[in-house]
């Protein structure tokens, strides 16, 4: 036994020179009109899609705890119908042009846009009630994969995606959810050198001049849910400054000093984080982490699109926002914060309890902030629609006339989901003692699913929504 237990480590160790990461292939020319991205998919895409209504998913991070909350309120839109711009009824879900994901929810996000209606027959058992953390421990355990391991071009998150695709992806990279015609997801990671945002994106992979569509969807998971010090970095290779890369003239309006409207703040902020892409002598690779670090809503990029359509929209420019009626972000928070009596006791907690709060404070506190500021965006719109409407306003003196004309006319619904809506206080403290793993038992997974659907069922902005639109959530045959 022990000869054969060395002769496997041996070839193991022999095999190591083959262990290497996906590399991500360059471009040598940008095509905006191309690949994957909200845009372009959007018009290509068929069935009932409400073209006066932008409907928007935020999947947040927190392991399969994250993973069955959001394939809960999945099951609820599946079943919600709606009218459609053509007169038509349909189901929201097909509604849904955009879902963002972080860490354990980029998993349910990118195997919807995967699979679609298929993905209702076999998520349970193919990964919410399947044990992932244990079969990540035994393939880090296994003698077979420590040559791997060891390599400098091949660690621990490498060997997850290569489970990720046996279990769920089958291999299938963004080329497929490019060719699918569900919403675009867009799975955030954290760039670990700068810790800005990076989503796994055509205009993001733009930067760096790479292609998208090559690349795995179990490696942009894996990038998003790899924890720092327990799964190592997704590494892509950066080529930014090669490919002729523009920013889009609507970004630069949005963050002009001179914009004659308010130039939008965090698009300036994003123009100077994403400058360092283009000098790819200097930053040849990037390094990605979990997405949680940066955003754990997944909201930042939403907010940022908001922002900017209005600034171009208030000086005047086209943009989606001209024929939006409705504009629906349905934000599914699984964030939870377990008690500790900490503050009973006379002692201190240990370094690792210290290491897991300091993360996590700063995390959560980020998250509640994302969402006050889309209600901000929400309630400024309605304040200058209100002012424009005033018989007070006077059009030829009021120097604002411009920007109050031009306010965007869409109503916002900012619906949050999260366990901090539920009425129960047993029900909340059995959810909210769930750990951030990637094992929990069925009944936990089945609670989850249950108290995201009464969450989003009860939420007023919800109802709000069902009853401006004419829609009704359609009775389970069960």
């Amino acid at each position: 036994m022990m000869l054969r237990f060395a002769l496997l480590t041996f070839v193991a160790f022999v095999l190591a020179g083959c262990a290497t990461r996906q590399v991500n292939p360059p471009i040598a020319e940008v095509h905006p009109d191309e690949g994957y991205r909200f845009l372009t998919r959007d018009a290509k895409r068929t069935g009932n899609n409400a073209k006066d209504t932008l409907v928007v998913l935020t999947f947040s991070g927190g392991g399969t705890r994250a993973a069955a909350f959001a394939y809960g309120v999945l099951e609820v839109l599946r079943k919600t119908e709606m009218s459609l711009a053509n007169g038509n009824r349909g189901r929201l879900i097909d509604g849904v042009d955009i879902i963002t994901g972080v860490s354990g929810g980029s998993f349910t996000a990118l195997a919807y846009g995967l699979y679609g209606d298929k993905l209702f027959d076999s998520y349970e058992k193919r990964f919410l009630k399947r044990n992932v953390e244990s079969a990540l421990l035994h393939g880090t355990l296994n003698p077979m994969n420590w040559a791997e391991l060891s390599s400098d071009k091949w660690g621990r998150s490498e060997m997850a995606a290569k489970l990720y695709d046996e279990i769920l992806f089958e291999g299938a990279t963004f080329a497929d959810l490019e060719r699918g015609s569900g919403p675009i997801i867009m799975v955030q990671t954290t760039d670990i050198s700068t810790g800005s945002r990076f989503a796994f994106t055509q205009p993001s992979f733009d930067l760096i001049c790479s292609d998208l569509s090559q690349v795995r969807l179990a490696r942009a998971a894996a990038a998003s849910s790899a924890v720092p010090l327990v799964l190592s970095p997704i590494t892509l290779n950066n080529y930014g400054g090669t490919c002729g890369f523009k920013y889009p003239s609507w970004l630069r309006l949005a963050a002009d000093p001179e914009n004659p409207a308010r130039p939008a703040a965090r698009a300036i902020k994003r123009m100077e984080e994403t400058l360092a892409y283009q000098d790819s002598k200097a930053r040849p690779y990037l390094h990605l982490v979990d997405g949680g670090l940066a955003d754990n809503l997944g909201m930042r990029a939403v907010l940022e699109t908001l922002e900017e359509m209005e600034a171009v929209r208030l000086g005047g420019g086209k943009t989606p926002l001209d024929n939006l009626k409705r504009i629906v972000v349905v934000v599914v928070n699984s964030l939870s914060v377990p008690k500790t009596n900490w503050d009973q006791v006379e002692r201190p907690p240990g370094n690792i309890d210290i290491l897991i709060k300091a993360t996590g404070v700063p995390i959560d506190r980020y998250s509640y902030e994302t969402v006050e500021l889309l209600r901000d965006i929400m309630a400024r719109w309605e304040l200058m629609r209100a002012m424009r409407d005033s018989p007070a306003f006077d059009r030829s003196k009021d120097s604002r006339v411009a920007g109050l004309v031009n306010a965007p006319t869409a109503k916002l619904y900012a619906i949050d989901v999260s366990f901090a809506a539920l009425k129960d206080p047993a029900q909340f403290d059995y959810l909210n003692d769930l750990p951030t793993s990637f094992s929990l038992t069925d009944e936990q997974v089945d609670r989850l699913r249950a108290a995201a659907g009464q969450i989003l069922l009860e939420s007023p902005d919800f109802q709000r929504l069902l009853n401006d639109a004419g829609a009704r959530v359609i009775p389970s045959p069960n």
